[in-house]
């Protein structure tokens, strides 16, 4: 599917070894992740880091010809959420893993990278030429930064242009689209028409100001979520990232860095067992649904203008758990009952805005039931509920509301991949690169 969409590099968010090896000769490029629980681990020892360099980078470009081309060194690990939880293994961690690239032979092959929020850089001035580090992590940062310069490896960072309008009631949702009809921003005679450019040039400036001015950026992660939120729905998404797609096609960058935008785009497919922590669109910022069939057109610039969909997959029969038709919606069992469905099952489509937004209380318990139902495989004592579920062949779909089919589960060679399975396969495939280097 990857190469039928003509996506040419992909980013993982770890080093899981099916998905490499699945990617070996395909021609992609990759940038395998480093998760941010283990970088206390390679901060404290040079050891461990030579360790994983050998098993999961020498290895698998080597071994299984998997074009690796970066190692991106945790992810996020300055969120201001965090609490500075890694502020003091990151860089460590970071140093390490280069001197690990370098004794195996891999400096110029292979180069390391921190993909970090957009949330480590502000501008006191609001304006992006008022650009710099944030002050409680400037002096972490610099090291970094000096790193990532004298091994000629890029800056990655995460713009979301969603999450702005999503903290912030009165972000002018316009200013959110490269379309948008928003009043620009000036900043001493540079006029910015969208949140992206003023954001990607606040950083430029932070570089700046500190002495990296030519230090090349690649954008780690932007997309738009399709549901969870009145915000994340198809139409927005569909804007936004042929958005995306239109500026990097016509190689036309920011006012700062006017040249082409490398940016890997969020994401491949929907995550059902992600966490929803800042919100329910965590799940859905997927360009594909679950099952791999495309959401809305765009044109990624493969050899057919439109998105090509998985193909030969395999569902479950036609059938749906759903709320017994007698039961009643004051049963003292059905609170307890929809908790525990939700809580293993997904219920993010369920909520104000959102694609089953319109849905009764009927309707929302027997979503709820069925989403249960189909993530343990139709199994009927998953339909049970206290008596409360029933097994219907009777499609409850409702407009937008779709009550899902979940897909079989898939053996190939040695790896099985369930439901569960599938979603951590992708997961290392969620985001893709947009332009080549």
């Amino acid at each position: 599917m990857l190469r039928e969409n003509g996506i040419q590099k992909v980013k993982l968010f770890d080093a899981d070894y099916d998905t490499l090896k699945a990617l070996g000769k395909s021609g992609i490029q990759v940038m395998v992740g480093i998760p941010n629980d283990m970088l206390s681990t390679f901060a404290s020892s040079s050891k461990a880091a030579e360790k994983w360099v050998s098993q999961n980078v020498s290895h698998h470009l080597t071994t299984n010809n998997v074009m690796i081309r970066y190692v991106a060194v945790g992810n996020e690990p300055f969120l201001a959420t965090y609490n500075g939880t890694f502020l003091r293994t990151t860089y460590p961690a970071l140093k390490n893993i280069q001197e690990a690239l370098t004794k195996a032979g891999l400096r110029n092959q292979v180069k390391v990278t921190v993909p970090l929020n957009a949330d480590v850089y502000e501008s006191a001035s609001t304006l992006p030429s008022g650009g710099d580090f944030r002050a409680d992590i400037h002096d972490y940062m610099i090291p970094i930064v000096k790193l990532l310069s004298d091994n000629e490896a890029p800056f990655t960072i995460n713009i979301y242009p969603f999450i702005s309008l999503y903290i912030d009631p009165n972000f002018p949702v316009e200013y959110a689209f490269f379309d948008g009809g928003a009043a620009p921003l000036n900043d001493g005679g540079t006029s910015y028409y969208n949140m992206f450019d003023a954001n990607h040039d606040t950083l430029v400036w932070a570089l700046q100001k500190n002495g990296f001015a030519n230090l090349p950026i690649i954008i780690g992660e932007i997309g738009w979520p399709t549901d969870g939120d009145r915000n994340a729905n198809v139409d927005y998404a569909q804007r936004f990232n042929q958005g995306v797609m239109a500026r990097i096609t016509a190689g036309r960058g920011t006012p700062m860095r006017p040249g082409p935008i490398d940016a890997y785009l969020f994401s491949l497919i929907d995550e059902d067992d992600k966490s929803i922590q800042p919100g329910n669109f965590e799940r859905h910022w997927g360009v594909f649904r679950f099952d791999g069939q495309p959401k809305y057109s765009l044109n990624l610039g493969g050899p057919t203008g439109a998105l090509v969909p998985a193909k030969n997959v395999s569902y479950w029969e036609k059938k749906w758990c759903i709320m017994k038709p007698n039961a009643r919606v004051d049963d003292t069992q059905l609170a307890a009952s929809v908790s525990y469905a939700c809580g293993r099952g997904d219920c993010t489509c369920l909520g104000y805005g959102t694609s089953c937004g319109g849905l009764d209380a009927r309707g929302n318990i027997s979503y709820a039931f069925n989403s249960y139902y189909q993530k343990n495989n139709q199994l009927d004592e998953a339909c049970k509920f206290d008596g409360l579920g029933t097994i219907t062949r009777a499609d409850p779909t409702v407009g937008s509301c779709v009550f899902e089919i979940a897909i079989k589960p898939y053996y190939g060679g040695a790896m099985r991949v369930s439901i569960s399975g599938l979603k951590t396969l992708v997961l290392g495939l969620c985001m893709f690169l947009l332009t080549g280097l």
